[in-house]
């Protein structure tokens, strides 16, 4: 069965909040001697994202 992909889409300010929440969450694991595999490779999409175009319509009900 094919995963579910979610999209989000965030601006700049957005993208370098939760990269840094991001990061410290993985300083934190690092600092209990914990697995940060799963994070890196979430951090690692946020940081470098394919970027697409997206077109908004409004609507009014």
């Amino acid at each position: 069965m094919k995963e579910k992909k979610y999209y989000i889409a965030l601006d700049d300010f957005e993208r370098r909040v939760v990269v840094n929440c991001m990061n410290e969450m993985r300083n934190k694991l690092i600092a209990e001697g914990k697995y940060t595999d799963a994070l890196d490779e979430v951090l690692i999409k946020v940081i470098q994202p394919k970027q697409k175009k997206l077109k908004v319509i409004y609507k009014e009900a």
